[in-house]
């Protein structure tokens, strides 16, 4: 039997007292205690079943014990906690660390990230379980994740937040049109592609407002784009930049940082890594250079981690 591809017949090879059932979830397993074991599939969908009662601390298709190859689809996770089927008590079991992760380090880190155990081999585990599931960031609470072009930066964030239920995603870039600027939109089709289908998605620079009364989780994405435009707004782009271009500039980021340190949300934010490359040929790009740099360091002031990604591998810098 796979994870990818539960056995219907496993019934036949179960003890007395035990059931196994095909649901649309997975391959779900109830022990003659009580326990319910479910092996997940890995499109299972993000939505609860239609009879489910919400304000059931423990419904029927909730289990106490879940196996996710997150090897396959890490996102699994949320949409199991969207549904409902992992629950506070719930211990999820993250298996699946092969050649899909470069090392059992960066497994077991992604697994804490998801609030999900990454088991020794040969360890027993008990269904229901006899201790709680392991912890993962809560808000408030704030990442920072820097990085150079193609770093990998935005695929860390991504990851970050797959075992989340609920996930605001905000995008500071301009709208993408496949005429004007066909390698933006080719960029933004593939961010979108590797987001789960039922995270939201709002386009705005105006982050300060969404940061104040988002709760959950966000992904904002990112500072260097919401920088850009921000400084357009504020004159600083024109021939003849207005003398109190920079004082509005400040008010803005003020405003940024202000709602960056109270939120109350879960707050992952991408970022760029100028600073360690050639020096800008040009005075715009000096300009930005400098104050993305200022940007970077007041939000890193107020974060609780920062990390650096270069090809694809993650530092951390708290």
């Amino acid at each position: 039997m796979s994870l990818s591809s539960p056995d219907g017949l496993v019934s036949n090879l179960l003890p007395a007292g035990y059931s196994a059932a095909q649901t649309p979830y997975g391959l779900r397993v109830d022990g003659a205690d009580g326990g319910r074991l479910l092996f997940a599939r890995p499109d299972a969908p993000a939505t609860p079943p239609p009879d489910s009662d919400p304000e059931d601390p423990r419904p029927d298709h909730q289990a106490d014990l879940v196996l996710v190859d997150v090897g396959e689809s890490p996102e699994t996770i949320g949409a199991l906690r969207r549904a409902g089927v992992v629950g506070l008590t719930t211990v999820v079991v993250a298996v699946g660390g092969d050649h899909r992760v470069h090392s059992p380090a960066e497994f077991d880190r992604r697994a804490r990230l998801w609030g999900a155990l990454a088991p020794l081999d040969g360890q027993e585990l008990r269904c229901p379980p006899d201790a709680w599931p392991p912890s993962r960031p809560h808000g408030p609470y704030r990442v920072l994740v820097t990085g150079g072009a193609r770093s990998g930066k935005s695929s860390e964030a991504e990851l970050r937040l797959l075992g989340e239920p609920e996930v605001l995603y905000v995008a500071t870039g301009p709208a993408p049109d496949p005429h004007a600027d066909a390698a933006w939109a080719q960029r933004v089709a593939a961010h979108r592609s590797r987001r789960p289908a039922w995270w939201r998605t709002v386009e705005t620079t105006d982050v300060a407002a969404v940061l104040a009364k988002a709760d959950g989780a966000v992904l904002f994405d990112c500072v260097g784009t919401w920088l850009a435009h921000v400084m357009g707004e504020c004159g600083m782009w024109a021939d003849e930049v207005p003398a109190d271009a920079e004082q509005r500039l400040e008010e803005r980021i003020d405003a940024l940082v202000a709602a960056w340190r109270t939120s109350a949300a879960y707050v992952v934010a991408v970022t760029n890594e100028v600073g360690s490359g050639v020096v800008p040929p040009t005075v715009s790009g000096g300009l930005f250079r400098d104050w993305l740099g200022r940007v970077n360091q007041r939000l890193a002031a107020e974060s609780e981690e920062v990390v650096l990604v270069t090809a694809g591998r993650v530092l951390s810098l708290s």
